[in-house]
């Protein structure tokens, strides 16, 4: 798989020479072609100083830790910066460097509505003076429509590198919005089957299934709340004026689906005690049935056991009407007792 899945050279004018969105390697030399990705990286660097807003943006794609070392060379990144975005495991954030440079790495989510599980995978994005870089792990987040909307929008690469930076979060945060609604859409449906008559015999581990869903968006949403309140109140201080209009949109998102987790959690917490009490009280109902017409057998049971121990000085025995005295003095105490547990609702 090739490290590089998109590259281009903008300005606020439009796109530098004709870059598309063909995989590349960064090879240690020329690749087949004879063309070096490199020195082709080197000369769209150069050549966006002539702009204003000019820059270069590149987009990688599981890339190796030379691959990412190159990179680094080529724009001058912080290593402490490319560990962490070579490592899919780490924690979403916003880091602003001494110089102005922001590093910021963002979890990725997808809905697979096959198994309705909820995947993560990440990007992180490098913005400084003539450069946006992204690196990204997994299949999640793919970045060919944001690249398409900035070569059509002169008025984000007015913004220089930034607008890769409001351009990955915009559509990465909308992906949150998405995924939130379809769990919700699954609480929902569980929820109907919580409280419909009889139930669903899963439905305990449904809920604790979408629990973990549920933590999984919390995990790439709830790192981002405190930078998310700056954003939405226009107080991130390396933002210029200008975007700060367009981040405030991100930060209100993310409140959103934060709001929409902890609402969910509560919801399922909820959920869960609700199921467990309702089975507490289907199997309370169960061991009283059963208990109701144990007491209705024992009556006959007893009555059978007592004329079984064969006594011969029993009178009853040579009672005419004995046995179906006996017969229905024993339906008599069984329908009694029937029409009791009925009226108490044991039966």
């Amino acid at each position: 798989m090739s490290v590089i899945r998109g590259l281009g050279a903008f300005h606020s004018g439009g796109t530098i020479e004709a870059v598309d969105d063909t995989p590349r390697h960064i090879a240690d030399g020329d690749d087949p072609a004879g063309v070096s990705v490199r020195a082709q990286l080197l000369e769209l660097r150069d050549a966006t100083t002539a702009y204003e807003n000019g820059f270069v943006w590149v987009g990688l794609l599981d890339p190796t830790a030379p691959e990412l070392d190159a990179i680094g060379e080529i724009f001058e990144l912080e290593s402490l910066q490319l560990d962490d975005a070579g490592n899919p495991r780490q924690r979403a954030k916003v880091d602003v460097s001494e110089r102005g440079t922001i590093f910021t790495l963002l979890k990725t989510l997808g809905y697979d509505e096959h198994t309705a599980d909820v995947d993560t995978g990440q990007v992180a994005i490098f913005t400084g003076p003539g450069y946006g870089v992204t690196v990204r792990h997994g299949p999640h987040g793919d970045l060919a429509t944001v690249r398409e909307r900035l070569r059509s929008s002169a008025t984000l690469r007015e913004h220089g590198s930034l607008a890769v930076l409001y351009a990955v979060m915009d559509a990465t945060v909308d992906e949150y919005l998405a995924v939130m609604d379809a769990v919700t859409d699954d609480v929902n449906e569980v929820e109907t089957e919580v409280f419909a008559p009889g139930g669903a015999s899963d439905v305990t581990r449904r809920i604790y299934e979408l629990k973990r869903e549920n933590m999984e968006v919390r995990r790439a949403v709830n790192p981002l709340v405190r930078v998310a309140h700056d954003f939405a109140e226009e107080e991130f201080t390396p933002m210029p004026e200008e975007l700060k209009p367009y981040f405030r949109d991100i930060g209100e998102h993310v409140l959103r689906v934060h709001d929409a987790v902890e609402s969910v959690d509560s919801l399922l917490m909820t959920m869960l005690m609700a199921s467990t009490a309702m089975q507490d009280l289907q199997q309370n109902s169960d061991t009283r049935k059963i208990s109701a017409w144990v007491a209705i057998a024992a009556v006959p049971t007893v009555a059978g056991g007592v004329y079984g121990m064969n006594f011969a000085n029993m009178p009853e025995l040579s009672w005419e009407w004995g046995y179906p005295t006996v017969l229905a003095v024993i339906a008599i105490i069984c329908g009694l007792l029937y029409r009791g547990f009925k009226r108490n609702g044991w039966l």
